[in-house]
């Protein structure tokens, strides 16, 4: 009996070390088990003959107990291979679903990047669009403060030609007032142009701003039905299915990852352009502004040099003699910090030769053949004689130092008087040749 088992004992062990070496499946695990049946009926012939003779002696004697035990142990296989193939589906379902749960947290990222983008992207056109409205702003002052410089222009203008017949001539400050009059009409010509441009930029900028303002809304809802698909789990789905009623997006109606992205970078690229072109309308701006207002008070200069040529030299030399005079105060003040150096250091000094001579004396107090003239007694000696010296040229420094001070003092003095005489004559000649054109300030915006 023992060796019509070893056949079937030979058949189990060719199944087992076959599902050992494979794990490609349940589709290629039921193709081996049909393979290992072939070569059973192949290979064990002598088993399939036995059985044959086996039945046909039993029959009359009873039941086939090799056939039914071949039957159970054949049932044993299959629901060990039904198993496998359960946790082999299972399995798979988890690794896909995984798959999912990574695709979906990559479309996250790529969402929350875009979303960085634009938002940052966003941000640089508000600020963009707030720094055109103060831009706005500042032109709009700058245009409202060339009408009153015009308006003393004209009245200049008007007074002049109420002179009297000598002095009634179109000289030189009649001329530079007429030229001051164009240049005012035509700043203001241009600053209005400008405003035109800058209303125009701000339309664009938040055009622009629109767009992004849309397409983030629209991240936003994606990405939180992103997130609501990535915390779904096979618990949660039942529920979802039963509160909502979900709608399936045709293929046709949807956009390819490159349309999507390229959408967003559509959108920020416009923006950069506009940011762009800001940036260069608010350096032109700003350019015109300061040019403006550099013609103009060159021309309001140009115009006062007519009436102020006297004052100008006063001015140059009482700036002269200020100037020196703010060297003369700084030397003065250094020179007394000098003599206050030399003063501490000769402190200083007198106390490293007290200290010297102090031990020289405690040193003469060494009794008998102690008191010998050694290296150290040699060199207190030396360092009392060198301390000496240099207190010696400090203090002749210091009397150097003081004899400067008087003479810089003495200067001072001097300057200080010069300077009130050059502001007395400044002030009478300023207060009578610009009182019309006193209330004529030009700022820069």
């Amino acid at each position: 009996m023992e060796d019509r088992w070893q056949p079937f004992v030979r058949l189990t062990q060719l199944y087992f070390s076959q599902k050992q070496r494979t794990s490609n499946g349940p589709i290629q695990t039921a193709v081996q088990v049909f393979s290992i049946t072939e070569q059973a009926s192949v290979i064990f012939p002598t088993m399939i003959t036995m059985s044959r003779l086996d039945r046909n002696l039993q029959q009359a004697t009873g039941p086939n107990l090799v056939s039914i035990d071949r039957i159970r142990n054949l049932s044993e296989l299959l629901t060990a291979e039904s198993k496998r193939l359960i946790l082999e589906c299972d399995s798979a379902s988890k690794r896909m679903q995984q798959d999912a749960n990574k695709k979906l947290d990559q479309r996250l990222r790529d969402i929350q990047f875009l979303k960085q983008e634009l938002e940052g992207k966003l941000e640089e056109m508000t600020v963009e669009i707030d720094s055109l409205t103060e831009l706005k702003g500042r032109v709009e002052k700058a245009l409202e403060a060339c009408e009153d410089p015009l308006r003393v222009t004209t009245l200049c203008l008007e007074e002049r030609m109420k002179r009297f017949l000598p002095d009634r001539l179109h000289d030189e400050v009649d001329k530079e007032l007429l030229m001051e009059k164009g240049v005012i009409e035509g700043v203001s010509s241009l600053l209005q142009q400008v405003l035109e441009q800058i209303a125009e930029q701000i339309r664009l900028n938040r055009s622009a701003k629109y767009h992004l303002e849309k397409d983030l809304e629209e991240k936003f809802k994606a990405q939180s039905i992103d997130d609501s698909c990535t915390l779904m789990s096979n618990h949660s789905i039942r529920s979802h299915q039963e509160s909502k009623d979900n709608k399936m997006i045709p293929t046709s109606m949807a956009v390819t990852p490159e349309e999507w992205e390229d959408f967003s970078d559509i959108n920020i690229a416009k923006a950069e352009q506009q940011k762009t072109n800001s940036l260069s309308l608010r350096a032109l701006v700003d350019s015109v502004l300061e040019q403006t207002a550099a013609d103009l008070q060159r021309q309001v200069q140009a115009t006062e040099a007519a009436f102020e040529r006297n004052i100008k030299e006063i001015k140059a030399a009482k700036r002269k003699m200020e100037d020196q005079l703010s060297k003369i105060l700084s030397e003065c003040a250094s020179q007394q910090r000098n003599r206050e150096d030399l003063l501490q250091a000769i402190t200083e000094k007198e106390k490293f030769r007290n200290v010297a001579e102090a031990r020289l004396c405690m040193r003469s107090q060494r009794p008998g053949k102690e008191l010998c003239h050694d290296p150290a007694q040699t060199q207190l000696l030396a360092e009392v004689q060198q301390h000496t010296a240099h207190i010696d040229k400090m203090r002749v420094a210091v009397a150097q130092s003081e004899e400067k001070l008087r003479t810089l003092v003495c200067c001072q003095v001097e300057l200080q008087k010069n300077i009130e005489i050059k502001a007395k004559s400044l002030y009478i000649d300023e207060v009578v040749c610009t009182q019309l054109r006193k209330p004529v300030i030009i700022r820069n915006f």
